[in-house]
């Protein structure tokens, strides 16, 4: 039976966006696993605008929504018409925009906040005990959607770590090209970027993230 997966983007871009790489990554092994894909994103401002090329903060404002729109090839709707009911999973790439406008962990670390209509999306996932997977710095927001306990990881970053263990969660250490299962919650993650030092790395554990969430989707089945 085909899965519905929700993917849910943060911008478009590594520094103030989704990483691009994870998220086409994420979507392209989606498609080879014959899933249906549906994008969304918080139709918000981002926290700020930062220029690849130099990493200086440019005096502008954009939308998560319209910049997500470019690595969705436009596909893409506004995150409050997502229902849980209607999807089998949900996968948050990585990139700062989940750690700024999908929340606020890049500034205030384990006494963060995510965004309501992110933590109702997910939450809705986590109630109903359908499959997530989070990538990157996504995994800092596991403790906000699923309570102490929850066990997760971002590779083996000693900040982050420790900012999820103060929120409650449980951190594992990770290789790039590996993923770590919370069975009890159905809840996959990898390091992807917050190790990888190239494109194939990242690759590696999102394709086994991807592959194992579509698993456990598939076990009611």
């Amino acid at each position: 039976m085909t899965k519905k997966v929700a993917v849910i983007l943060s911008g478009c871009g590594v520094y103030d966006g989704a990483e691009i790489h994870e998220s086409v990554i994420t979507l392209l092994r989606l498609d080879q696993r014959g899933a249906q894909v549906q994008c969304f994103a918080p139709n918000i401002a981002q926290m700020h605008v930062i220029n690849h090329l130099t990493g200086e903060t440019m005096p502008e404002s954009r939308n998560v929504l319209v910049e997500s729109a470019r690595i969705a090839r436009g596909n893409i709707k506004d995150l409050q018409e997502a229902d849980a009911k209607d999807f089998d999973a949900l996968i948050v790439p990585g990139g700062f925009g989940a750690a700024k406008n999908l929340s606020n962990f890049a500034t205030e670390g384990a006494g963060c906040h995510v965004h309501p209509d992110v933590l109702a999306v997910a939450e809705a996932f986590a109630e109903a005990g359908k499959p997530v997977g989070l990538i990157c710095i996504s995994p800092a927001l596991a403790a906000k959607i699923y309570g102490p306990g929850v066990i997760c990881t971002i590779g083996n970053d000693a900040g982050t770590r420790a900012a999820i263990e103060k929120m409650g969660g449980t951190h594992q250490e990770c290789p790039v090209d590996e993923i770590v299962e919370d069975t009890a919650r159905k809840l996959v993650s990898t390091p992807a970027y917050m190790l990888a030092q190239s494109i194939s790395e990242a690759a590696a554990g999102i394709n086994k993230l991807v592959d194992r969430v579509l698993e456990l989707a598939s076990q009611d089945d």
